[in-house]
């Protein structure tokens, strides 16, 4: 497995580290076991990056822990590339999803945890949590551009999924 940029991995699963910006939203995507496999489903098979309108490029077809992604948003020359490495998934009857963390190159470095869960009132709920901060020159140097970006791209992970 690739090396992440930051030693803290897997943090996504408690306490998000400090030194770090942090990012922690959900969202209701439907109801009911026929939406939450659904959901799952698209997830692992890395929906939520594209439904977000990021170009994929995976080692596999479906997330699997030690697998790359690079991701790129924009076109041409001002366009973004961002790769990642999946450091763990989560895979149990009402909870699935992953965490992947920043590879050398990143613009930020950190961990994203993408989550869906079928709840106990039947409630289907995509979650998004993450710690992250500027990696690269250009990155701290528009931070305020970056952190605007981070929500935008949140946003549109929350609604990648809607049933």
């Amino acid at each position: 497995m690739s090396r992440p940029t930051y030693p803290e991995v897997a943090a996504t699963r408690g306490v998000l580290p400090p030194g770090y910006q942090h990012l922690d939203r959900s969202r209701v995507i439907g109801r009911g076991c026929q939406s939450f496999e659904r959901a799952a489903d698209a997830l692992m098979r890395w929906e939520v990056q594209r439904g977000a309108g990021l170009a994929v490029c995976a080692t596999s077809a479906r997330v699997a822990e030690g697998e790359t992604v690079t991701v790129r948003l924009g076109l041409g020359w001002l366009a973004i590339s961002a790769s990642c490495v999946v450091v763990y998934t989560v895979q149990e009857p009402r909870r699935r999803g992953f965490a992947y963390g920043t590879l050398a190159g990143h613009p930020e470095c950190g961990e994203e945890l993408f989550l869906v869960e079928h709840c106990e009132d039947d409630i289907v709920r995509l979650t998004i949590r993450a710690f992250f901060r500027p990696a690269l020159w250009w990155s701290r140097a528009v931070s305020p551009a970056t952190r605007i970006i981070q929500r935008v791209v949140t946003a549109r992970y929350l609604r990648a999924l809607d049933g």
